[in-house]
């Protein structure tokens, strides 16, 4: 029992985060498997990434090298994105139905237009062009001020920054099981016609298909919208920069004057480019608020069983660390 205990107190907080969600999702596939086509591939990965973690933070904790170290701090990059995959074949057997009406409705309510219809008006090449490489620079954000943390040997902060960037993910992706959706772009318009109503200069078709590739649909998918990744609310974009901005403000790194104003750009781009309602950015905006209020909570519990220091975002110690 005290060995079993020893190796998990190896465990960083946000190892233990991931390895808890492996766990839900094993769940949810075993309580499912009647709808999820691919679920025993699914738990043998969730177990494979939970033994693999746990062997590296074993390794870590006894090797003490800066190769292991490295491996233990980076690891949740492929992690986080095959999470994403795992869950695009579970969210739409399991929801059944997608929400997309219902959030067309509070657009309307509120605003008294669809908004992306409204924006169309406005539409001009550069315009697009810049939203399109800003709303492509989602996961470039939140990366610098991860390595400009770490390069100054700002460790606790670090770890902090990973563990609610890991945290907010996880929360958007159980949203997207809660409401399903599939956006603008193919409920409000024709998905197939978005490169001639807003083309771009150089880049954009190029992102914009990037993107539609990282949600399951490369040029040429046949009808898109049956396949394309149920990931509208909450806008993971506008949680995930939300959090990068604050937390740059927070920490004052110089990365910050970057994320500032791209991030902004990012946020509009969501709707400018047809990728989400604005309920979605106000879900973001909800989402990124619970993140940030259960993560000190949840970190410090952690590393208060450790033994090891807890983060405050005014303390003294996180000066240095």
């Amino acid at each position: 029992m005290n060995y079993l205990k020893n190796y998990f107190l190896n465990l960083y907080a946000i190892d233990l985060l991931i390895i808890s969600f492996a766990t839900f999702l094993t769940l949810l596939n075993l309580i499912f498997l009647t709808r999820v086509d691919n679920w025993a591939i699914h738990i043998f990965f969730n177990t494979f990434f939970t033994i693999l973690i746990l062997l590296f933070a074993k390794i870590d904790t006894e090797k003490k090298n800066i190769f292991w170290e490295q491996v233990h701090y980076w690891y949740i990059l492929p992690i986080i994105l095959m999470s994403f995959k795992e869950i695009y074949f579970m969210v739409k057997p399991i929801a059944g139905v997608d929400c997309d009406q219902y959030l067309i409705a509070i657009d309307k309510f509120i605003f008294g237009v669809n908004p992306t219809q409204y924006l169309h008006q406005f539409a001009n090449p550069a315009i697009t062009e810049i939203l399109q490489i800003a709303y492509a620079s989602f996961f470039i954000m939140p990366l610098i001020l991860l390595l400009e943390l770490q390069i100054k040997k700002k460790i606790l902060k670090f770890k902090f920054l990973a563990f609610t960037l890991v945290l907010g993910f996880i929360l958007s992706y159980i949203g997207y099981f809660l409401f399903p959706a599939i956006g603008p772009r193919f409920t409000l318009h024709e998905f197939e016609l978005t490169n001639i109503e807003l083309p771009g200069l150089w880049l954009t078709n190029f992102l914009r298909e990037f993107i539609n590739t990282g949600e399951s649909i490369p040029a040429g998918t046949p009808n898109p919208i049956e396949v394309v990744q149920r990931d509208v609310f909450p806008s993971g974009h506008t949680q995930m920069t939300l959090i990068t901005i604050y937390l740059a403000y927070k920490f004052r790194p110089k990365v910050r004057y970057f994320i500032y104003p791209i991030g902004t750009l990012l946020i509009f781009a969501t709707v400018y480019l047809r990728y989400h309602y604005v309920i979605d950015l106000i879900g973001g905006l909800v989402f990124m608020i619970l993140t940030m209020y259960l993560s000190p909570y949840l970190f410090n519990w952690w590393n208060k069983i450790k033994g090891n220091d807890l983060f405050h975002y005014s303390s003294k110690v996180n000066t240095d660390l």
